[in-house]
């Protein structure tokens, strides 16, 4: 049996692939990222939430935020084939997820807006150009993060209109020294921040809202997308939960830029799976 897994910051997804005997199953577990976990965070997490049998899985693939490092790739792989007691692990950036997912063997534009943000230029195989996101405080242009900082800054400086501080206050109830503490001493800012999207989202039609959030996908585009020379000439395909749910948005701010959208979906697993089946 085949284990496929894709892992964001906040959650992650596996995906037992089926044989004559055992039918697909799957089951979700909290984000599992090597750049902020140890090994025995990463373990801990498996051994208190991955629900599935282990027994007869013979090859791992695992896409996740943070594992585009050799050595936190070498991380996992050792945490992964110490819990399930595999040999062959194959660990790989969810960037790659992204592209496999959405583009399958053919060249095309890929771009993740979830927790964070991330984009690249894939030529059926491999990834061939790619910015570096850097982050929710250096980059990660819109992204949940991102979104979330904005909008928690600007309520905490008075930035927005009357009455949306007034149903952020009554919506979050969270004095300015607690939303300091989330963000600036807690584990997991950007998890904490990205909380704050469901607020956008329902007040988007709010002209102040929806144009904090059609400047941070602007900013995506300019500061990323138009860096891919082939973007002019291919559409750009999205996976993630942000660009899921600010589709029309998102369209808005690519057309403003200059580019055409593609395939828009919540999360990758359905295409790695076809992905894996053809692959394996």
């Amino acid at each position: 049996m085949v284990l496929i897994a894709d892992s964001g910051s906040t959650k992650t997804n596996w995906f037992l692939l089926a044989d004559e005997k055992i039918p697909e199953m799957n089951c979700q577990t909290a984000g599992i990222n090597p750049f902020f976990q140890s090994a025995d965070d990463i373990y801990s997490t498996l051994s208190g939430e991955f629900t599935l049998g282990r027994e007869g899985i013979r090859k791992i693939f695992f896409y996740g935020a943070g594992c585009a490092n050799p050595e936190k790739k070498a991380l996992l792989s050792s945490v992964l084939k110490n819990f399930f007691e595999v040999s062959s692990v194959e660990v790989e950036s969810d960037l790659l997820a992204a592209a496999r997912s959405l583009c399958g063997h053919s060249e095309g534009i890929a771009a993740i807006l979830g927790t964070g943000s991330n984009s690249c230029y894939y030529d059926g195989v491999n990834i061939k150009q790619h910015v570096s996101p850097l982050g929710f405080i250096l980059g990660d242009e819109g992204s949940g993060a991102v979104l979330g900082r904005k909008l928690v800054a600007d309520f905490l400086k008075n930035q927005a209109p009357e009455h949306l501080q007034v149903s952020f206050e009554k919506t979050f109830g969270q004095t300015t020294a607690e939303i300091l503490e989330s963000v600036y001493r807690k584990p997991f800012p950007n998890r904490y921040l990205a909380s704050f999207t469901p607020f956008l989202s329902k007040h988007i039609s709010d002209g102040f809202v929806y144009q904090l959030v059609k400047s941070s996908f602007k900013e995506f585009f300019n500061r990323n997308i138009a860096q891919y020379p082939r973007a002019q000439s291919l559409p750009v395909h999205f996976t993630g939960s942000i660009a899921w749910h600010f589709e029309g948005v998102l369209k808005e701010a690519a057309h403003d830029c200059g580019f055409t959208i593609g395939k828009i979906i919540k999360d990758p697993m359905l295409g790695l799976i076809e992905f894996h089946k053809f692959y394996n």
